[in-house]
């Protein structure tokens, strides 16, 4: 049994500003000789902003793979050189006109791995103080705040559709949502 994945061949199909294709044969570690398309990305960052009154901040914006907005944790993809911290510091800004001066990683995981390379790292963010909220150009998001009992009661209704937010809101939370 091969102990690690041999990539006999590579070909670009696609070169994005945020991702990558390729089409690759390989030899995966069990054996299997099989062509393989993958989506590479360099990784991002999910953050779980939490103010001093216990809300949660949430954005919404569209989404147009899912043709339709969305209430999501802050997110956004890492810059090279980029740590965990430094890129979600940078996203909540962003995104909420936040900075945080507690940055705690508590979770990462690949959302797609039959065909994403991306890895996404969740990140609790504390002690907010107001900042300048820095979108970029393309981006229109309206930010909300929210109780955590909100929060999963909008899971629950079907309110929330974003996995990041659902795997990083269940997890960190712990939470049960009843069968309906």
């Amino acid at each position: 049994m091969h102990k690690r994945t041999r990539i006999l061949k590579s070909r670009t199909i696609f070169h994005g500003r945020a991702v990558n294709l390729k089409i690759e044969r390989v030899i995966e570690p069990g054996g299997v000789d099989t062509t393989r398309e993958v989506v590479y990305h360099p990784g991002s960052v999910v953050v779980v902003p939490h103010l001093t009154d216990g809300r949660l901040i949430l954005v919404r914006q569209y989404r147009h793979a899912a043709r339709q907005s969305l209430w999501e944790l802050v997110a956004g993809g890492m810059e090279p050189g980029e740590t965990v911290r430094q890129s979600a510091r940078r996203e909540l800004r962003e995104e909420t006109g936040f900075d945080a001066r507690v940055l705690k990683p508590f979770l990462d995981f690949y959302p797609s791995p039959g065909i994403l390379s991306e890895k996404m790292h969740l990140v609790e963010a504390w002690d907010l103080r107001p900042s300048k909220k820095q979108p970029d150009a393309d981006e229109r998001i309206e930010t909300g705040f929210f109780s955590v009992k909100q929060v999963m009661e909008m899971i629950q209704s079907r309110k929330i559709h974003d996995g990041k937010t659902l795997a990083g809101i269940l997890y960190l939370f712990r939470t049960e949502i009843p069968k309906s």
